[in-house]
This record gives C-alpha cells, structure tokens and sequence, in this order.
C-alpha cells in the first residue's frame, strides 16, 4: 500500500510537500517505509492513521524513518502517539533508520529513551521474521 499525503488548499503557485507511505505485512509485524517529511498537520496525521490501522493486524509494526529528510514537532508528537497507543494494546513500534537530524532531534527531546530505536529493519525484526 502507498500514500502520498498533500496538505489541504494545495493549489496552484502552492508549495506542496509530500510524504509517501509504504506497508508492508509479514506475518504479524508490519513495516512502513517513510519518504518525505514527516511534517504539519496531515502529513503526521497520516502516520498516526497508517500505524493505528498497521496495528489492528501486527503485534509489531516498524517504522523506517530511512527516507525522512525532516521531523518537525507534529511528526515527533505522532511518534509518540503511535507508541502510547502500541503499548496500550500490548504491542510495540519501532524506529529504524532516522538520519543523523532526526535522530539528533530525538535526542534533543529525550525520546530516544522512549522509543524503541534501532538502525535497520533487519535489526528491528531479528528473530521475528
């Protein structure tokens, strides 16, 4: 499944900025790959939805943040939400692949010690796969 994400009133002489969504189910664990900016309003909204809906059929869903160019506090808000929301049904979400700016932003807020971190999807689902 993809999802590319435009901000709403997006029109012409409009900037318009993108997030592709990609998921991808194995068993119980679902992987999304994010591309863009994980930005404003929709964009980080659509995270939240993609993973809510991911969590229905996985006990473990990963988001590969590989292809994020930029987090703004919306996006980080989302990530949040995604992993109180994951641990309230008993399952878990994963960070992979944050740039070296995302992850510096993680740090800088402390959610590094929150979120479940690793530096690929291969080491996020070792042994579950």
């Amino acid at each position: 499944m993809r999802v590319n994400v435009l901000p709403s009133g997006a029109g012409k002489g409009t900037e318009i900025l993108e997030l592709n969504l990609e998921k991808r189910q194995s068993g119980d664990i679902t992987v999304i790959h994010c591309r863009g900016r994980m930005v404003y309003r929709e964009e980080a909204a659509e995270v939240s939805r993609v993973v809510r809906e991911a969590l229905r059929t996985s006990r473990e869903v990963v988001l590969d943040l590989d292809g994020i160019q930029g987090i703004d506090s919306a996006g980080l808000g989302e990530l949040v939400v995604a992993h109180v929301s994951a641990q309230q049904q008993g399952k878990t979400v994963k960070v992979v692949g944050a740039s070296r700016a995302v992850e510096e932003v993680l740090e800088l807020t402390n959610l590094i010690s929150v979120l479940a971190t690793y530096p690929n999807v291969t080491a996020a689902t070792k042994g579950a796969m």
